[in-house]
């Protein structure tokens, strides 16, 4: 845990986020700041700043963050219509939290191009 990332602070519950899954290894939560009606980060529960610091051992955490993802797809009722998710990496690729996260994006159709 970082002392100074507020997804660790959701993780460990310092501060409130609106929390819809937790397990050992991720926590799941809504934006606060939605760009579609489907809007959850999902984020390791260890913090990882960036996929640029992701090590070999990290493989099946993240193949856990998309499972994930697939299923709360399937319980927003997003899974059939078709959802997006997006990960960034470092300033110049859109992150702004430097902790780990997947981001669900649904219910609406999707703009693109993106970039």
């Amino acid at each position: 845990m970082s002392d100074s990332c507020i997804f660790c602070k959701i993780i460990s519950n310092e501060i409130q986020g609106a929390v819809i899954h937790r397990d050992e290894q991720v926590t799941a939560f809504r934006d606060i700041q939605p760009v579609a009606p489907t809007h959850i980060l999902i984020v390791p529960n260890r913090h990882i700043e960036s996929v640029n610091a992701l090590e070999g051992s990290d493989e099946q955490l993240m193949g856990h963050l998309i499972t994930t993802a697939a299923k709360l797809a399937k319980k927003e009722g997003i899974e059939q219509g078709g959802y997006r998710l997006i990960m960034n990496t470092g300033a110049d690729g859109g992150q702004t939290v430097f902790h780990v996260h997947l981001h669900l994006i649904g219910g609406q159709m999707m703009k693109h191009p993106m970039g």
